[in-house]
């Protein structure tokens, strides 16, 4: 058998391979030195990380699971209830518009008259000269 790598090494420690496989793996831990190593590094790593690691408690991950599952069924109830019927309010409509000679938004109809009054001296002879 050929050394195995780390992770079969992990998983072996944490006990999650196949019993076939552990076995196969327990036996070339037996004989080979430098695995044998590898395997109670990568054990002593998981025991202190098991220790230092706080359980998470069971009743935390039903809760969880509950509260999703309540939430699904309030998002499904808001988005299948009824629908407002149709809005007969008048809407409010902007009071601007977009001048093209300018570039920028103007505000009423002075604003828009001003912009024309200063595109016409722009097209004047006189413009730009001293």
């Amino acid at each position: 058998m050929s050394h195995p790598n780390e992770n079969s090494l992990l998983l072996f420690a944490y006990g999650e391979l196949p019993s076939d496989r552990a076995a196969e793996l327990e036996s070339h831990v037996a004989e080979c030195e430098t695995c044998r190593a590898v395997f109670a590094e990568l054990d002593r790593a998981r025991v202190a990380l098991d220790g230092a690691m706080p359980a998470i408690s069971r009743r935390r991950v039903d809760w969880t699971a509950i509260a999703l599952a309540a939430a699904a069924v309030v998002a499904v109830v808001l988005m299948m209830g009824p629908r407002p019927g149709s809005d007969t309010t008048p809407h409010w409509k902007a009071t601007t518009s977009w001048s093209s000679t300018a570039g920028y938004v103007t505000g009423g109809r002075a604003m828009m008259d001003i912009d024309a009054q200063l595109t016409q001296l722009e097209r004047g002879w006189a413009y730009g000269r001293p």
